[in-house]
């Protein structure tokens, strides 16, 4: 009885862990996505302008960088929802599934 009641209470605290981790992924998946869009964005500039260089193209890729993890914090795009939404039931599902018979046994 006690090996069911301490497998159901993990379940529960994994399943958080689960879901804050699948949520970190997405963040950092849409931060990486506008990045890349950012810079296709740079790189369709049709000409030089006076203050090109290296220098300034390296701290206008760390400026876009920073730019694309605040968007994704905030969730601007909705990409990281709309990931959660489609992974986090298949998550759901899988961790549910194993928590339901645990709790069928110890009653």
């Amino acid at each position: 009885m006690q090996i069911g009641a301490t497998s159901t209470t993990g379940s529960p605290t994994g399943g958080t862990q689960n879901k804050a981790a699948l949520e970190k992924a997405a963040q950092q998946f849409e931060a990486i996505f506008l990045r890349q869009m950012m810079g296709a964005m740079r790189s369709a500039s049709l000409a030089e302008g006076i203050s090109d260089s290296s220098a300034t193209d390296q701290f206008r890729d760390m400026a876009d960088a920073r730019t694309a993890d605040s968007m994704a914090t905030k969730g601007t795009l909705g990409i990281a929802e709309m990931l959660m939404h489609q992974f986090g039931a298949k998550a759901g599902a899988s961790i549910g599934g194993a928590a339901a018979p645990a709790e069928d046994k110890s009653e």
